[in-house]
């Protein structure tokens, strides 16, 4: 039997439970809840209107007629004991490359980060680009992947009074995750970079590059392609 079990199930508002897989995100549990959320789409169909994974647990949001919470519960327990007692499953996401132009211009706290770990910028940027992330949920904005998870040596609080405006594309640092923002909007996380791929259009489809269980790689590029590429850089 797999060591991966359910660990409860809670109620989320009138129709919608939270599945809870594991108490520390990993790999193996971010494939487990993406093998989850695939298997109960196929199972329950047009009666979820949504499933939204998020590190550690699942949303089911289901229609109104379909819920009851007792039977519900007897049923996804019975299911996810099913299903865990197959083989762990490895996680099959797509490898999305953005590219990212690392500078002053583009990365306002570059140079706080630098003092604050005690290494030279270069060494910031070489740490954050050489590692390969995981994307363990999306939200706060559409298109806001929180990827996990950063070197130790990179690991940064937010900062204690979040800017009123961050740029869009800003690449960011938070705790131990990093991310980008698809637009501009209010935020506290330590700004490294940016870039100039759009990470939410209305008008593309699908609508997001990336989704939960993908693997992201950040990519340097010079100034002159971030410009030609539309980026904005910071002029404060």
């Amino acid at each position: 039997m797999s060591h991966q079990q359910l660990l409860s199930i809670r109620i989320a508002s009138e129709h919608a439970l939270y599945l809870d897989l594991a108490t520390e995100p990993s790999p193996a549990a971010l494939a487990r809840l993406v093998q989850l959320q695939q298997q109960l789409k196929q199972h329950y169909g047009h009666h979820l209107r949504d499933i939204v994974p998020a590190y550690l647990s699942l949303l089911l949001i289901f229609e109104p007629e379909y819920f009851a919470y007792k039977g519900l519960c007897a049923e996804l327990t019975a299911f996810c004991q099913q299903l865990f007692h197959q083989p762990a499953p490895e996680l099959a996401g797509k490898k999305v490359q953005l590219p990212v132009y690392y500078g002053k211009d583009s990365g306002p706290d570059l140079p706080r980060l630098s003092a604050l770990h005690g290494v030279p910028q270069k060494r910031i940027i070489e740490l954050h680009h050489n590692t390969s992330y995981l994307v363990y949920a999306i939200g706060f904005a559409p298109g806001f992947a929180y990827l996990g998870f950063v070197p130790p040596e990179l690991n940064s609080p937010r900062l204690a009074t979040p800017r009123q405006q961050v740029l869009q594309g800003s690449v960011g640092i938070a705790d131990r995750q990093t991310a980008v923002y698809p637009a501009r909007s209010p935020g506290g996380w330590n700004i490294i970079g940016n870039c100039p791929l759009p990470l939410f259009d209305l008008n593309a489809a699908p609508l997001m590059p990336v989704a939960v269980g993908d693997e992201v790689k950040f990519e340097p590029i010079e100034r002159a392609e971030f410009i030609r590429l539309g980026g904005q850089l910071w002029t404060d």
